[in-house]
C-alpha cells in the first residue's frame, strides 16, 4: 500500500510544489483489485485517475458488448479519454479495467479547468497524455486496417508484456480474442503456431514470451 507521502513523491519531478499541495488537499487515494472495472461507457466521470502502481486497460465497447483494446495506462500516467470527457463535460466513452492490483490518485473533475490555467506543468501533463494516447489509437487503427491478425497478436503480446513489466502474461485465449476483436478458436490456433515457432510457451491461462518473439 502506497501512503500519501509516497504517492506525492512520485510526482515531485513532474508538478510544481504549489500544485502538489493542492493535489494532496483535494485528491483521494484509491486501491482497486485486478479485474475491477472503474469506468463504463455512459458513466459520469467524477474524478481523473493518476496511476500510482499497477496497470489499467482502456477499451471501446460496442452496442453488442464487444470490446476493443485502445491502450494501457501504466504507473505515472493517466487516461486521455477521461481528460477529454472532463473538459467537454461529456459522459464516458470508454471502459477502464484494472489489469492487476492498482493504486490510483483520483483528482476531482472540478479542479481540472483551474489547474489548466494556473499550472503550466498540469497543462503540459494533460496535453502530452492526450497526444500520446491519440498516437496509440492511430496505431491501433493502422493495425486493424493494414496488419494481419497474427502480426496484431504479436504486437498485442509485446505491448501487454511492456505494460506489466513481465514476460509472463496471465490471460485466457478468450480475453485476448475479446481485446483483438476476434474469437477464441482463432487466437488459440495462432498462439499454437507461435509456440511451434519457439516464440512463446503456452500454459493454462498463461503465456510465456520468449526472446525470439
Amino acid at each position: 500500500m502506497i501512503d500519501v507521502k509516497s504517492a506525492f513523491n512520485k510526482f515531485e519531478p513532474v508538478f510544481e510544489p504549489a500544485l502538489l499541495v493542492e493535489m494532496e488537499t483535494n485528491s483521494m487515494l484509491m486501491t482497486v483489485k485486478a479485474g475491477d472495472t472503474m469506468l463504463n461507457p455512459g458513466q459520469t466521470i467524477r474524478a481523473v485517475p493518476l496511476l500510482l502502481s499497477g496497470t489499467f486497460k482502456v477499451s471501446r465497447v460496442n452496442d453488442e458488448g464487444q470490446e476493443l483494446l485502445l491502450y494501457y495506462v501504466k504507473e505515472g500516467e493517466s487516461c486521455a479519454m477521461t481528460f477529454t470527457c472532463c473538459m467537454m463535460s461529456h459522459f464516458s466513452m470508454i471502459k477502464g479495467t484494472a489489469e492487476e492490483d492498482s493504486e490510483l490518485l483520483c483528482v476531482p473533475v472540478n479542479m481540472m479547468d483551474g489547474w489548466m490555467a494556473k499550472y503550466p506543468t498540469w497543462k503540459r501533463f494533460v496535453m502530452s497524455t492526450i497526444l500520446s494516447r491519440f498516437t496509440e489509437i492511430l496505431k491501433s487503427i493502422d493495425d486493424l486496417a493494414f496488419k494481419k491478425l497474427d502480426d496484431r497478436l504479436i504486437n498485442y503480446l509485446k505491448e501487454k508484456s511492456k505494460a506489466t513489466g513481465t514476460s509472463l502474461i496471465n490471460l485466457t485465449h478468450q480475453q485476448i480474442g475479446d481485446d483483438l476483436g476476434t474469437n477464441r478458436v482463432v487466437v488459440s490456433r495462432l498462439l499454437k503456431k507461435l509456440e511451434m515457432d519457439n516464440k512463446l510457451l503456452l500454459y493454462y491461462n498463461q503465456i510465456k514470451l520468449l526472446s525470439e518473439l
